[in-house]
């Protein structure tokens, strides 16, 4: 049975932030994860972590907030010096809340230069953090206009060029469904590469439900091919969360 965690910086937004750890808590979420955690006290959120005993199970590097910072610039050719800072930053943060997986984003990019920057910095940043696991994620271009990382067969090829033992592959069937238009296709072909999941509905981005994406069937299959990682509900909640979390009660332990 898969387990799932809650995405705090898409679900609860009726909560201030520091308030949403108990509120997926108490609704059934075992982990948590917060795409950009640089803007509250790291000192309140672990504190949170701990007393309701949830792992962090992801946060996004670099460190630029949700509002309105940049999604990366790892494959963005002349900011490696950047990149490189402010994944140092994102590591100090991950001492001391511990998450699971750092994804980094590869920011707004094009062409053969962006590739070589992406690898190169992917294939540093590895070397930098040995113990620590890092994801890349395939976001489709309707959302993330420009983004650079927008193909699965793309991150196959720099996962299997760069071959470091703590990288791999974050899929979004969001995503999935919006790239390649058939989630458990993409599943088959890169499923093995996935040490961390995302869900979200189609279209809209919202509850997991009554959409393109037959979601039990996709769960069952996860649990057929072994995977052991979290899920992650990371959409936008049509209405209160906990009003549309039905999709959960069957999983609820």
């Amino acid at each position: 049975m898969p387990r799932f965690a809650a995405n705090l910086t898409m679900l609860y937004p009726e909560f201030p932030f520091l308030e949403r750890f108990d509120e997926a808590r108490a609704d059934g979420f075992e982990a948590v994860e917060i795409l950009f955690p640089y803007d509250d006290p790291v000192k309140e959120i672990t504190e949170r972590l701990t007393r309701l005993g949830l792992p962090l199970v992801l946060i996004n590097a670099p460190p630029p907030n949700w509002a309105g910072g940049e999604r990366g610039f790892a494959a963005v050719p002349g900011r490696e010096e950047r990149f490189r800072s402010d994944f140092r930053r994102a590591l100090r943060f991950a001492r001391a809340m511990k998450p699971q997986h750092i994804h980094i984003m590869a920011g707004v990019a094009e062409g053969p230069a962006a590739r070589a920057t992406f690898a190169d910095n992917l294939a540093w940043a590895a070397a930098e953090a040995p113990r620590q696991s890092l994801t890349i994620e395939p976001l489709n271009p309707i959302d993330m206009p420009g983004y650079f990382l927008n193909d699965f067969g793309q991150a196959a090829d720099l996962l299997d060029e760069i071959d470091a033992p703590n990288l791999g592959l974050q899929f979004d069937a969001y995503h999935a469904r919006i790239i390649t238009g058939d989630v458990p296709a993409a599943w088959d072909r890169w499923g093995r590469l996935a040490r961390h999941v995302q869900i979200a509905g189609t279209p809209g981005r919202h509850e997991p439900v009554k959409g393109e994406i037959d979601y039990p069937a996709f769960f069952d299959r996860l649990d057929s091919d072994g995977y052991t990682g979290w899920v992650s509900a990371e959409y936008r909640p049509a209405k209160r969360t906990s009003e549309g979390l039905g999709w959960l009660k069957p999983f609820r332990r």
